[in-house]
C-alpha cells in the first residue's frame, strides 16, 4: 500500500506585462503607480504564482487549468477570488497551507511599504496567521524585461499539509 506524506511542496512563477491604462494589483491590493499588469485576469502577478505554487503541491494541475484565461467567467477576475477558490480547491483534497514564500521582481514602485497591506489581505483569504506568508521584493539589476521595466515576475514556494 502506497501512502503520501502528510506534507508537500510546490512552486509557482508567473509573469505579466507592464501597460499604461490599466490598474496594479499586488498581493489583492491596489498600488498606485503610472502603470499595470496586462493580463485576462486582474493580473497579479504574484497571487498568481503563489495559487501555482498551491496547486502544483496537491498535484491539481495549474491556475490555468483552473482559471483559463480563453474563459469568459475569468475576464477581469479578481485575483482574490482565484485565490480563494485555489483555498478550496486544496480543501477538498484535505489540505491547508503550511506556509508561503515569494518574491516579485520589479524595477518599479517599490513594493516593500505595500508587503504588510498585501500579507494581511492574503492571510485574511487563506485563513492562516500573517506570519505563515512571507513576501519579499527584489529588482534585476537593470537587466531584462523587468530591469527595462516591461513586465514584473513573481516566484513563490508553499508547504501544504493534510488536515
Amino acid at each position: 500500500m502506497n501512502t503520501f506524506p502528510k506534507i508537500r511542496v510546490g512552486m509557482g512563477y508567473d509573469v505579466h506585462k507592464l501597460v499604461e491604462g490599466r490598474a496594479l494589483w499586488l498581493g489583492g491590493i491596489k498600488i498606485d503607480h503610472t502603470m499595470g499588469l496586462l493580463g485576462h485576469s486582474d493580473a497579479d502577478v504574484l497571487i498568481h504564482a503563489i495559487c501555482d505554487a498551491l496547486l502544483g503541491a496537491a498535484n491539481m494541475r495549474d491556475i490555468g487549468y483552473h482559471f483559463p484565461d480563453t474563459s469568459d467567467a475569468t475576464l477581469d477576475m479578481d485575483s482574490k477570488i482565484i485565490l480563494r477558490q485555489t483555498i478550496e480547491l486544496l480543501a477538498s483534497k484535505g489540505y491547508t497551507v503550511g506556509n508561503i514564500d515569494a518574491t516579485v521582481a520589479a524595477e518599479k514602485p517599490k513594493i516593500n511599504p505595500h508587503i504588510p497591506a498585501m500579507v494581511s489581505c492574503m492571510a485574511e483569504i487563506i485563513g492562516c496567521d500573517e506570519d505563515q506568508i512571507s513576501i519579499k521584493a527584489t529588482t534585476s539589476e537593470k537587466m531584462g524585461f523587468v530591469g527595462r521595466q516591461e513586465g514584473m515576475a513573481a516566484y513563490a514556494v508553499c508547504l501544504i499539509q493534510k488536515a
